[in-house]
């Protein structure tokens, strides 16, 4: 069986994907999974007004020449008033293997698309686990990594300067 792999194909707007690049899904995976329920049983006997905060991050290692580990974090806390009804931390991941890309081209891939594959996979799993935990489904909105990583680029660009001690004038 022939592996997945696209050459040459387009992976958003702004990346050149030249001649000799590739980039592949080898493998989606479940990190690490956790749900919380602090108020125990309480949280069912409220009235259901939730307060629902999305945390989200990445991080990506590298496993060897060709290959990336990326994990997409998300933590959900569902709150009732000032109480935590629960709490979901989901850690999706995926292999991908990314050749002949640039150092900045392969960040923004790294970081938005790889992301962006992964997410739906997590979004399901949050709905599932919501449910199995007796509440209401929770869908999960989409979520634009491009911006996000626009946004991070932007804000490194800001830190650079602010990152030199302030009692240097030479």
């Amino acid at each position: 069986m022939a592996e997945n792999e696209t050459t040459g194909a387009s992976f958003g707007d702004g990346l050149d994907t030249g001649a000799g690049t590739q980039f592949a899904l080898k493998r989606i995976f479940l990190k690490d999974l956790s749900f919380e329920l602090p108020m125990g049983a309480q949280a069912f006997t409220r009235q259901w007004a939730p307060q629902v905060n999305q945390d989200i991050g990445t991080e990506v290692k590298k496993v060897d020449d060709e290959h990336y580990e990326v994990v997409l974090r998300l933590t959900i806390t569902v709150a009732e008033g000032d109480d935590t009804a629960y709490l979901i931390e989901v850690q999706q991941a995926g292999i991908f293997m990314v050749k002949g890309f640039e150092a900045p081209q392969l960040a923004q891939l790294l970081n938005t698309q790889c992301p962006a594959v992964l997410f739906p996979y997590a979004r399901e799993l949050v709905d599932n686990v919501s449910v199995r935990g007796s509440f209401p489904a929770l869908m999960l909105p989409p979520i634009n990594f491009d911006a996000l990583f626009q946004q991070a680029v932007a804000e490194q660009r800001n830190k650079v300067p602010d990152s030199q001690p302030a009692n240097k004038l030479n």
